[in-house]
């Protein structure tokens, strides 16, 4: 069976507060990590946030 060309990452903030998105990245055109600008509701501003592995 074939391997699925998406993957559930878990986007999590560089500010420190624990808070993260959980999104789908296409792991065949995007190889890199992601790294995406989103709104952090507890630290109440937009920040960077860094892609690591769903557990």
């Amino acid at each position: 069976m074939a391997k699925p060309s998406t993957q559930l990452i878990k986007l999590e903030s560089t500010a420190g507060t624990g808070y993260f998105y959980v999104t789908k990245k296409n792991t065949r055109n995007k190889t890199d990590k992601l790294v995406l600008r989103k709104y952090d509701p507890k630290a109440r501003r937009h920040v960077e946030f860094r892609e690591t592995k769903l557990k």
